[in-house]
């Protein structure tokens, strides 16, 4: 077992908002910033930043603090943000085309290679700087090209069939915006679930709590 892997999901899921934060502290061209500072942008105790921190080597200096721009890349590299995956997108649905159109994966590590939907009347139509290709078509796009990662914007019910296809190609790694469990058919898959409903539930129930 690597260090990595004693990591707790609770300090991998810290780490995009470490890099938001400090992207943006960057940008307003902050130089350095204490563990006490970084703690309250980010709502946690300055013990904890210096612990989930330190699960990567730290990049503190006694007396100083972290530099924004040092600690921002260290971090954009523990992430991986540089690896250029290439992802394809699978449905493009109303929710799939506007992930396509305006989210910006090579800023998060991954490039939108190709867009796939079963409905032949979209076959052609552009989606951002992509062409709609046949779902048809997977099979002989995922042989002569890379694909590391698949985007599931598709029904619950279309998942199955459609992902033991991904896998038989050889992918591993999705984006899951159905509620399909793809972890309980196959366990090698690395997921990432996206349920809307339930942050929409989440926010419902804090505000419904509020004055409790």
């Amino acid at each position: 077992m690597s260090k990595n892997d004693r990591i707790s999901m609770s300090v991998i899921r810290r780490l995009p908002r470490y890099y938001r934060f400090l992207s943006e502290l960057d940008e307003q061209h902050v130089e350095r910033i204490s563990s006490t500072k970084l703690a309250a942008i980010m709502n946690v105790t300055a013990s904890q930043v210096r612990q989930d921190l330190n699960c990567f080597g730290g990049f503190g200096q006694q007396g100083y603090g972290y530099s924004v721009k040092q600690l921002k890349e260290e971090i954009k590299g523990i992430l991986g943000l540089n690896n250029r995956y290439q992802a394809i997108l699978i449905g493009a649905g109303n929710f799939g085309s506007a992930l396509a159109n305006h989210f910006d994966f090579q800023k998060l590590g991954f490039e939108l290679v190709a867009c796939f939907d079963g409905d032949p009347a979209k076959k052609g139509q552009l989606l951002g700087e992509l062409t709609i290709r046949s779902e048809s078509d997977l099979e002989e796009f995922c042989g002569n090209n890379r694909v590391d990662t698949a985007i599931l914007c598709i029904p619950k019910d279309a998942v199955e069939a459609e992902l033991d296809r991904l896998y038989s190609l050889g992918i591993r790694s999705f984006w899951n915006f159905s509620h399909y469990d793809i972890s309980r058919r196959y366990s090698d898959a690395i997921v990432e679930n996206v349920h809307l409903s339930d942050m929409l539930m989440t926010l419902c129930y804090k505000m419904n709590n509020l004055n409790s």
